[in-house]
């Protein structure tokens, strides 16, 4: 099935009138070291832009002057060890997690993955998050309980579940293996979740192909996710936006113009 807004535009996140930004939802964004803060900042900028009341970075202190200094309506939220993170996300009204934008591979990155599915939160996993488990896999998906969408290109996507042969058998296979909503991002974006539901967005313009673009996706997706919308509606919604953005920008797009553009899409989606 073709993805169009026909498909998800009546679970779009619509604002209340008498509401507050705790309605809207708070999504953490897990933060990279000093030399790579680049990414989960356009993820927190996306997240927030796209509707999110409330975005935090989760950082190590030693990267916090970075974000902080970087960052105006996207909060920081220093976090030394697992102990303050899940601290962090314990808090209820943290109903979302953006995580592996440059995160790091390392033991950190899988233990703050591990520590938000095992709270039972909605996770965005991309880039590092999925890297991160390449050794083992089961590990991660045996961990997934809660809603969880994953961000993969064709080659984090061989790395947890084998070369791509067939994007749409492939992704569908994933979703069901690992129990969470597949993205296989590429030209022709496939969508697949565990019950069988497959959506392709098709055609996605030449300029998406550009550094941190799949970052601002993750961060899209997260902001949705944070605001309530179930993650394979949320996938497909933002797969379209994600494009339909760049087709508006035109030539000369940078990843940043992304999250600038949306509110154009979504008045045209919502008009």
């Amino acid at each position: 099935m073709d993805n169009t807004p026909d498909l998800w535009l009546s679970a779009l996140p619509v604002l209340k009138t008498d509401g507050s930004k705790y309605d809207r939802g708070h999504c953490i964004v897990l933060g990279g070291p000093v030399a790579s803060t680049g990414a989960a900042r356009l993820a927190a900028q996306a997240a927030l832009r796209i509707g999110a009341g409330l975005v935090s970075v989760a950082c190590d202190p030693s990267s916090l002057m970075v974000y902080a200094t970087a960052l105006e309506a996207v909060m920081t939220k220093p976090v030394k060890d697992e102990a303050a993170f899940d601290a962090l996300i314990s808090d209820p009204r943290v109903t979302s997690l953006v995580m592996g934008p440059a995160a790091g591979i390392n033991d950190r990155t899988k233990a703050f993955v591990l520590a938000a599915l095992k709270a039972q939160k909605a996770c965005v996993l991309d880039a590092d998050a999925l890297t991160v488990f390449k050794d083992d896999p089961s590990q991660l998906f045996d961990a997934i309980r809660s809603p969880a969408l994953l961000t993969p290109h064709e080659g984090e996507f061989a790395r947890l579940f084998g070369q791509v042969t067939d994007r749409e058998s492939d992704a569908l296979r994933a979703a069901k293996t690992s129990g969470a909503v597949v993205l296989l991002k590429g030209r022709d974006t496939v969508i697949a979740a565990p019950d069988g539901r497959l959506v392709i967005n098709r055609d996605a313009p030449p300029t998406l192909a550009t550094a941190g673009s799949g970052d601002v996706l993750a961060g899209f997706a997260g902001g949705l996710m944070a605001q309530g919308m179930e993650a394979f509606h949320a996938a497909c919604a933002v797969a379209w936006i994600h494009a339909e953005a760049a087709r508006l920008f035109g030539p000369g797009l940078i990843s940043e113009d992304l999250s600038e553009i949306v509110p154009q899409v979504l008045r045209q989606l919502t008009r």
